[in-house]
């Protein structure tokens, strides 16, 4: 990971840690080249998440890393995703490392898994919202007192004004995750949660990097996953496994997740749906 807060506390004890890549001004590049030839021995391989948002010095630090190490052990995900989700992905491969899928299927399947994350907040405005289309008049509602807006940023973006409308949730059960910025307001737990009829709700620390991809400070970020490793190795394994014709790894879906080579169009197809539906059992693993 490329900031500490977006690594959340795990949900089991079976979950791994992970490993900090810190930006250029924290570290210089001969102490970074050896933390990550320390990673590379002692695990084999390093999937690197960060997001899309992230200082462009930082993004071009962990490409000449990469480069230099000449390494196809190193993969590199560049994930859309608001801060939360970011970190919900990342636990959710935490998870998937410990499993018997390869390296390959393991970095793939993290553009699988973020479909099924739902992720948004609740703003007290919206007037510096870039990241998800506003329209003119939800701007000028953002100027009187008292408005919030419930916003979905993934998978599909939506913005409603409190009171006149619903989010669209998931239709396979998950568990919300919540981070409470400067905003008060029970909505999210009280009101969000039973409409997406969420197994359970889970508070984290606000994150730091959320009142710039929202716009505000004055916020509550959420997002809705799937939180049983049980039902997210099923989900992976459904998905017809290929090998990389450039590097030779494992890979699901049409590209590497190592060297982000594309799949042949002939060869994409899956033996399972990869699809959850509402009432999918939530089972705990042991």
């Amino acid at each position: 990971m490329t900031s500490s807060d977006l690594v959340l506390p795990p949900t089991d004890q079976q979950t791994p840690p992970a490993a900090l890549l810190r930006a250029p001004a924290e570290q210089g590049l001969d102490a970074a080249l050896s933390d990550m030839q320390l990673l590379l021995d002692q695990h084999g391989y390093v999937i690197a998440v960060y997001p899309a948002n992230i200082a462009p010095a930082h993004e071009r630090r962990l490409h000449t890393i990469r480069s230099v190490l000449e390494s196809d052990r190193i993969a590199l995900l560049k994930v859309d995703l608001p801060p939360l989700g970011v970190a919900v992905l990342v636990r959710q491969l935490r998870q998937l490392s410990i499993c018997d899928f390869s390296s390959g299927v393991v970095a793939s399947a993290a553009r699988l898994l973020s479909h099924y994350i739902h992720s948004g907040a609740l703003l007290n405005s919206v007037a510096k919202l870039d990241r998800v289309p506003v329209g003119l008049k939800a701007h000028a509602k953002s100027w009187m007192p008292g408005s919030q807006f419930g916003v979905l940023a993934h998978p599909s973006p939506q913005l409603i004004r409190i009171g006149t409308g619903e989010l669209a949730g998931p239709d396979f059960s998950t568990h919300l995750v919540v981070a409470r910025g400067q905003l008060q307001s029970d909505w999210v737990t009280g009101t969000l949660a039973p409409a997406w009829q969420v197994q359970a709700v889970h508070e984290v620390p606000p994150l730091s990097d959320s009142p710039g991809w929202w716009g505000t400070s004055k916020m509550i970020e959420f997002a809705a996953f799937l939180p049983d490793i049980s039902v997210i190795y099923q989900l992976v394994s459904s998905v017809r496994r290929e090998v990389c014709t450039w590097c030779g790894n494992e890979l699901i879906g049409d590209r590497c997740g190592l060297c982000s080579a594309p799949l042949r169009p002939h060869e994409n197809r899956s033996h399972g749906t990869g699809v959850l539906k509402q009432g999918t059992p939530v089972r705990h693993a042991t």
